[in-house]
């Protein structure tokens, strides 16, 4: 294992202090202060030296010191311009013998469109609770090279993304996760881990990526059904569908040809009905 020393409270406030950074709301900046904690995610992830790990608000530093401690290459990505700049002086500085294995991109991960060196095997991050359900999809389907992973998000969305069909809720995030990933809850993260404290629980999920669906529509047509059919959440699917097939009829029709109740609502479907409806349409 490389000598990689992890950041404390007073390591980050130090860091926040030296580059006169305030956490903003705005970017959902909470950062991590417990070394048990990015060791924990780190662990849950699964992530070993042989993985290429994408880390998307990397912030000081914190879980990617903890992602080199295990060997595994880290790309970086960084929206926050003084953020991106001090982060590979601290890589040089907590873990000289893991720069090499670093990477930074100072982007918006929603507009990242590629990614230095090596495929991808992995994403750990702890994401900005105002986009990770976006950020988390856009690179899913970006980076098909991706085989696991685990994110830090907001507790309910957490809950959201690993819902099944049935629960109260499953929604639009988890029928489009599914089409990517196998998805799990693994755990709550406490708040008094990050520095500033958010006003929100943090729960930890975990994916594996599963085989893409076997159709010919598209992704984009499927998951066009999909918001649809959430669009208006108590409405069955006959009408809440009417927009995508044209006519309430036509909704009804491809609903049948699927084998599914078209007063069923969308919360009851998984997403190889989904596939299914959307190829009768």
């Amino acid at each position: 294992m490389p000598a990689v020393r992890l950041l404390g409270p007073a390591e980050v406030r130090a860091l926040a202090a030296e580059i006169d950074v305030r956490p903003t709301k705005q970017r959902g900046q909470n950062f991590v202060i417990d070394p048990n904690t990015v060791r924990r995610i780190v662990r849950e992830s699964g992530v070993g030296a042989e993985d290429v790990v994408v880390e998307v608000g990397p912030g000081l530093g914190s879980l990617t010191l903890a992602l080199l401690e295990t060997g595994a290459r880290v790309t970086a990505v960084e929206i926050d311009e003084v953020l991106a700049g001090r982060l590979p002086a601290t890589i040089a500085e907590f873990a000289p013998e893991c720069a090499d294995r670093f990477a930074l991109v100072h982007q918006d991960a929603l507009r990242v469109t590629e990614l230095p060196g090596p495929a991808p095997t992995a994403l750990v991050a702890n994401l900005p609770y105002n986009v990770s359900v976006p950020v988390l999809l856009h690179l899913l389907a970006l980076l098909p090279s991706l085989e696991k992973g685990l994110v830090m998000v907001q507790s309910e969305v957490a809950d959201r993304l690993a819902a099944r069909p049935g629960s109260k809720v499953y929604g639009i995030p988890s029928v489009k996760a599914a089409w990517f990933a196998d998805v799990r809850r693994t755990g709550a993260i406490g708040r008094n881990v990050f520095w500033p404290a958010p006003n929100v629980d943090s729960g930890l999920v975990a994916w594996t990526r599963r085989e893409p669906p076997a159709t010919a529509v598209s992704r984009e047509r499927v998951f066009a059904v999909v918001d649809a059919a959430f669009a208006q959440r108590r409405k069955a699917l006959r009408g809440a569908l009417r927009s995508v097939a044209g006519s309430a009829e036509a909704a009804e029709a491809a609903l049948v040809a699927a084998g599914i109740d078209p007063l069923a609502r969308g919360e009851a479907l998984t997403i190889d009905d989904f596939i299914a409806i959307t190829e009768n349409l």
